[in-house]
């Protein structure tokens, strides 16, 4: 799951240096790409997090169902919100707006799993260049 969340975080960077590169067009041209604006600010940051997670699932031993659902979660809500975002602007349709709650909820679940993870995983579970020692903390 660690190569998916980094592999997503990548992609989701790359398509958003794509609608960057739209949106300065449209702003050469007279254009308005406007409506682009939260929706590429959304998957920016939660594509560099998606990274981030990417490397922590790892360093912080998170294996098993909780792996799957940290990562799951995490993957819907990085899409799923700046898409929603995106409707939202483009169509006017508050049913779309409102979904973002349930992609922004999957965000929140997921970190809180890895909060649960990074208290309670003992620094002997870690393995590799990565670990951390108490006195590090």
């Amino acid at each position: 799951m660690s190569r998916v969340l980094k592999t997503s975080g990548f992609l989701g960077l790359t398509v958003m240096m794509v609608v960057g590169l739209y949106m300065a067009m449209q702003l050469e041209t007279g254009g308005n790409a406007g409506w682009l604006i939260p929706g590429h600010a959304h998957l920016g940051v939660l594509s560099i997090l998606a990274i981030v997670m990417g490397s922590q699932v790892d360093a912080l031993n998170v294996v098993g169902r909780l792996r799957k659902a940290t990562a799951g979660l995490y993957l819907i809500g990085q899409w799923m919100l700046p898409l929603a975002v995106w409707g939202v602007s483009a169509t006017g349709i508050a049913v779309i707006g409102m979904s973002t709650m349930l992609w922004g909820l999957c965000l929140v679940i997921s970190m809180l799993l890895m909060a649960h993870q990074a208290w309670t995983a003992d620094s002997r579970d870690s393995a590799g260049p990565g670990t951390v020692t108490p006195s590090m903390d």
